[in-house]
């Protein structure tokens, strides 16, 4: 009897693993079309993170093969989207990821937005900022 109870509780450790594997670390998949969508997710890996972002870019109205991988960072920790114009007209965003606090990832947008390191620039600003959690936090 006991070999049969150790190998039940073996199978439902085995079986609850992955479960609990889900509930770690996340990352955060960036996908662009430029000029036409975006989808950001967080996942647990690359392919899930990407595939996901894809569905949200095509939600928006891009074609899937339009819907370009763009950043990918585990663990996600505090990431940045940042929306940014080029003189000429063009404009797209950049994402920075993985800071390991929210001040760092605001630091790392504002030397982005720096008129004196990117002086072709005439708009850029943080337009989305997300918690190691995945939740999208509002900017103050």
């Amino acid at each position: 009897m006991r070999p049969r109870r150790t190998i039940l509780v073996m199978a439902m450790a085995i079986l609850a693993f992955p479960a609990a594997a889900q509930d770690g670390p996340k990352g955060i998949a960036f996908v662009e079309a430029p000029e036409q969508s975006g989808g950001v997710c967080f996942a647990g890996n690359p392919d899930r993170g990407f595939a996901c972002a894809r569905e949200k870019c095509v939600e928006g109205g891009a074609e899937a093969r339009d819907c370009l991988r763009v950043a990918w960072c585990y663990p996600a920790g505090w990431s940045v989207d940042v929306f940014m114009q080029h003189r000429e007209g063009p404009h797209w965003h950049e994402y920075l990821c993985g800071w390991t606090s929210r001040a760092a990832a605001e630091k790392a947008a504002a030397i982005k937005c720096d008129r004196d390191l990117n002086d072709y620039l005439i708009e850029c600003a943080t337009v989305r900022i997300w918690d190691p959690d995945g939740n999208e936090i509002p900017l103050n």
